[in-house]
């Protein structure tokens, strides 16, 4: 456990190292984070140049211009991030600045509007060396305001700069510990950190997914988005005003029945909101919940997953919803555009469970009254009993009897519709039943799943596949 220090003490641990110095730029909320190091003392010795250029003008003249005249973005702050360690190079004189470990901190950031329709956004970030005369190491931010005023708001983002500057000076070594300092003094109800990203030389050994793992563990954010070349996204760039269509489930591993279950449901869903795929994002989602099911979060066990993923073209949504009306709730925060979710019999029975809607003042019809929202429908996959071969949908599923009229009112409005085109060959794959065979060396799993998956399985030895069968097999 690190000690926790007040903005004040670690800007001052940074001004009297005499190894550290840099230049801060700072864009739309004012020179916050800078003026911490001023107040500390000590100041002369670590900041080379405090500006901000906050005439759009003035900007362009130094950064450049950008296109659709976009400022808070990431494509900005790395650029500014770059051109001031570029101008400290030209300037400064190594000769005469030996174990000197420069760094560049910039933000570009929007606050609360004075109508407060919108919160206050911003890109924040530092490029920093942790040797002289090694290359740059970036971590770049991107942080959604909570607060309704203006000036709080400054504040907030004045105390995390402090702490990224800090965090990356003496935690780079540990970057979960740098995640969880960025909080220290800030409370996560002002503040929410949706996208984090590291890269350089200290942080080869980083995976970008585990730090977007550790913002939703650590209750940073509700939910983060990476690609399937495992790139972190910005969920608002993903999802603004697109039309979405989701699939939750565990994929451990991923099967030909979600992958069944994605695809028909995905094309019921194009003729019905009458769009395209490239109008259209299509998400993977897995929830904490699901990741904690045996325990603690395996780490190994969560990157399979999202690899496999990844290799099958997917971009996954790792989210802190439990509950299905959170995550429609989540999407409709982004676009008012048609959304879709296709899932199995099962997990509509819980959906239709009042138990998980007891913290709700509203209950059942409030939870119903967000997932049902703007004409979202569910695309129903059905479910074969194992035992009795009984073949379940939309037609004999069976809801509570209290539940049984509000069940009929969505079915008779669509807004429940069975996917009909599926494969009945794929009905009798379970996943539990895969994951068995695969750890206990037992041959036939290999059909059940998509083309390329086994290979993948074997030669990394995931979920516990071992090259030699043990003595007794699994029957």
């Amino acid at each position: 456990m690190y000690q926790k220090l007040t903005p004040k003490q670690k800007a001052l641990t940074i001004n009297l190292d005499p190894t550290i110095y840099g230049t801060f730029a700072e864009i739309g909320a004012g020179q916050e984070t800078v003026r911490h190091f001023f107040r500390a003392g000590g100041a002369s010795g670590t900041i080379a140049k405090a500006m901000s250029a906050y005439d759009k003008d003035f900007s362009d003249a130094i950064y450049g211009k950008e296109v659709k005249n976009r400022y808070v973005t990431q494509n900005r702050l790395r650029k500014m991030l770059r051109y001031e360690v570029a101008l400290i190079e030209e300037r400064i004189s190594r000769d005469n600045n030996p174990d000197r470990k420069f760094f560049s901190y910039a933000n570009t950031v929007t606050t609360i509007n004075f109508d407060k329709t919108v919160r206050g956004h911003g890109w924040v970030g530092i490029r920093f060396q942790t040797k002289e005369n090694e290359d740059y190491n970036e971590i770049v931010i991107h942080v959604k305001f909570k607060e309704n005023d203006a000036t709080l708001q400054q504040e907030t983002l004045g105390n995390l700069g402090v702490n990224l500057i800090f965090g990356a000076f003496n935690y780079f070594d540990n970057p979960r510990t740098l995640v969880e300092s960025l909080y220290d003094d800030v409370a996560k109800d002002n503040l929410e950190i949706d996208m984090i990203d590291f890269s350089g030389p200290a942080f080869e050994y980083v995976d970008n997914r585990l730090m977007s793992l550790q913002l939703v563990k650590n209750g940073m954010t509700d939910a983060v988005i990476f690609n399937s070349q495992g790139s972190n996204m910005l969920p608002a760039d993903v999802l603004y005003k697109k039309n979405i269509f989701a699939v939750r489930g565990s994929f451990r591993p991923v099967t030909k029945v979600n992958i069944d279950m994605l695809q028909n449901g995905m094309d019921m869903f194009f003729k019905d909101a009458i769009c395209t795929h490239e109008e259209t994002e299509v998400l993977i989602e897995i929830t904490i919940s699901n990741l904690r099911a045996d325990g603690d979060i395996d780490e190994r066990d969560f990157l399979d997953r999202v690899d496999i993923l990844g290799k099958l073209g997917y971009t996954v949504i790792i989210s802190n919803f439990s509950e299905y009306y959170r995550l429609i709730d989540y999407f409709a925060s982004y676009t008012s555009g048609d959304i879709g979710v296709a899932m199995g019999v099962n997990n509509l029975l819980m959906v239709f469970d009042e138990k998980y809607y007891k913290n709700l003042s509203g209950g059942i019809l409030e939870a119903f009254g967000k997932f049902f929202r703007n004409g979202m429908r569910v695309y129903l996959y059905p479910y074969k009993d194992p035992e009795t071969h009984q073949l379940l949908d939309s037609s004999n599923l069976k809801v509570e009897e209290n539940l049984k009229e509000l069940y009929k009112y969505f079915k008779r409005n669509n807004r429940i519709v069975d996917i009909t085109n599926h494969n009945p060959e794929f009905l009798e794959i379970y996943s539990r039943e895969i994951l068995r065979k695969i750890a206990c060396c037992v041959k036939g799993w290999e059909t059940q799943v998509p083309d390329g998956v086994a290979e993948m399985i074997k030669e990394r030895g995931m979920f516990g596949y071992k090259d030699e069968l043990p003595l007794k097999q699994f029957s």
